[in-house]
């Protein structure tokens, strides 16, 4: 694989790659040490002439994972003041605001495998800002980054996230922006779980997409494919929330992407075949505080401590109001059928597949919370900030507002976007979270995916719930035409 790349640009092997990101990975944590990491790269990037670019990630508002390559030199010369003409990638209608300062997060440094990503690169995830500096409120990533730092600073409580994303590999390459309603998708392989044949195409994917996550360090756990025909799972190990977040935006392009090599699709649509398991991507949320497991409860009839208790309840109470940022597009509400098991029942079990909070058996590690409703088309950023800032602020009774001419006292999260917008923007609490520019923002943006859908969507997938979803067709452009 070496011969194929230049040799003056840096072409690491995949075990050099595991292990120089696997050291970086627990080199920073949110607020910590951060101007130590900036010197440290920065140094490094200046003395390493192998090195050709650096490529900057970062999310818009509505979760789409957006790159930018820049030379080494010029991103050296400018790192304090790189800027982003981000009007229409962001949906920001201020002109005022047009431009933004991508700030790069040393912390999330990673070099990257020659053979996915071109030899000589390395990337950075990146905060927003305004131009003079000051934070920018429709960016998600910031808010999550600064929650976490309070979390650890002020409550010395760490968080230990991962997200387990399901996805479905699709025949021909693009096969999500080529969709149309009387082909539909057509499967790479009928098998799927754990009766897939060794040499079967899904498996030969699985197994490459292992070598990448490897390769950068996300510690991996179990590789399989899932219950649907040609349906994967990769899992890996918990990281904090900031980490996990910027893991699952990886995670999905770095899908997309060995896909692409292979002539296939990797597609996150919650649901885009009718008649068999959906996409989720469920959380599964612990806490320490000193290193002491915080919703371990030995002894109680749920296993959960007071503060597990509490965290369930208050997730629960303000379920309907979440709906909207964890199931964020017109499909996603396709997954949460109860013919399929789906999590849509507002209340916590051990097991229950259909209920949206779950507490799995306690193994070696801590004891866990798992958010089940969750789409694999999230913001992770917008998702975790509500979850973790819900579970541990929220209030712990539901509210009793009037949404849409009814009572919100459903037994039931929303089972169509409408609904969710509804609850969402009436929420009180998703106002004092998020801020009223970023919910209406959000709201907004929501919108126009619902207007170009038709609110009866039957049993079919339509058209127009793939080629207009966020993460397919930039939304916020269609709203243009």
């Amino acid at each position: 694989m070496r011969d194929a790349f230049p040799s003056q640009y840096l072409n690491l092997s995949y075990e050099e790659l595991e292990e120089k990101n696997t050291v970086a990975k627990y080199g920073c944590e949110p607020g910590v040490g951060e101007d130590e990491q900036a010197a440290h790269f920065i140094n490094y990037l200046s003395m390493d002439t192998q090195i050709k670019a650096v490529m900057l990630c970062f999310s818009d508002l509505q979760g789409r994972l957006h790159t930018l390559d820049y030379d080494k030199k010029h991103f050296l010369h400018h790192h304090r003041m790189l800027l982003l003409d981000g009007g229409k990638i962001l949906g920001q209608r201020d002109a005022q605001q047009l431009y933004l300062r991508l700030q790069p997060d040393w912390g999330s440094f990673r070099w990257l495998p020659a053979d996915v990503f071109g030899a000589g690169k390395v990337m950075i995830f990146a905060t927003m800002s305004a131009l003079d500096g000051s934070a920018f409120a429709l960016d998600c990533r910031t808010l999550l980054y600064n929650y976490v730092k309070d979390l650890k600073q002020k409550r010395e409580i760490d968080t230990h996230i991962s997200l387990e994303c399901e996805g479905f590999l699709l025949e021909g390459q693009n096969a999500e922006q080529n969709y149309r309603d009387e082909t539909g998708f057509k499967l790479v392989s009928k098998g799927g779980y754990f009766h897939s044949l060794p040499q079967d195409p899904l498996r030969k994917f699985v197994d490459r997409l292992a070598g990448v996550k490897r390769a950068l360090g996300f510690e991996n756990e179990r590789d399989q494919p899932e219950v649907a025909p040609s349906q994967f799972e990769l899992n890996y190990r918990p990281f904090h929330a900031l980490g996990a977040a910027d893991q699952l935006q990886l995670y999905k392009m770095l899908a997309r992407q060995t896909a692409a090599n292979m002539g296939y699709t990797a597609s996150f649509l919650a649901k885009p075949i009718s008649g068999i398991n959906g996409n989720g991507a469920p959380c599964r949320i612990s806490l320490t505080r000193k290193g002491a497991d915080l919703f371990a409860g030995k002894g109680s009839k749920s296993n959960l401590s007071a503060e597990g208790e509490a965290f369930c309840q208050r997730v629960l109470s303000s379920a309907n109001d979440l709906s909207l940022v964890l199931s964020p597009s017109v499909n996603a509400y396709r997954r949460l059928d109860p013919d399929f098991k789906a999590p849509v029942q507002i209340k916590v079990t051990t097991h229950e597949p259909t209920s949206i909070l779950t507490i799995p058996p306690v193994g070696e590690g801590h004891t866990v919370i798992q958010v089940r409703c969750i789409a694999p088309d999230i913001n992770p950023y917008l998702a975790l900030y509500t979850l973790l800032r819900t579970g541990l602020e929220g209030s712990l009774t539901p509210r009793s507002a009037e949404v849409g001419g009814r009572r919100s006292r459903t037994r039931c999260i929303p089972d169509n976007i409408h609904d969710a917008i509804r609850h969402f923007r009436s929420s009180d609490w998703m106002t004092e979270l998020l801020g009223h520019e970023l919910k209406e923002e959000y709201v907004t943006q929501k919108q126009h995916t619902a207007w170009r859908s038709p609110k009866s969507l039957g049993s079919l997938v339509k058209e127009s719930e793939v080629l207009y979803h966020h993460e397919i067709t930039n939304q916020f452009l269609w709203s243009q035409f």
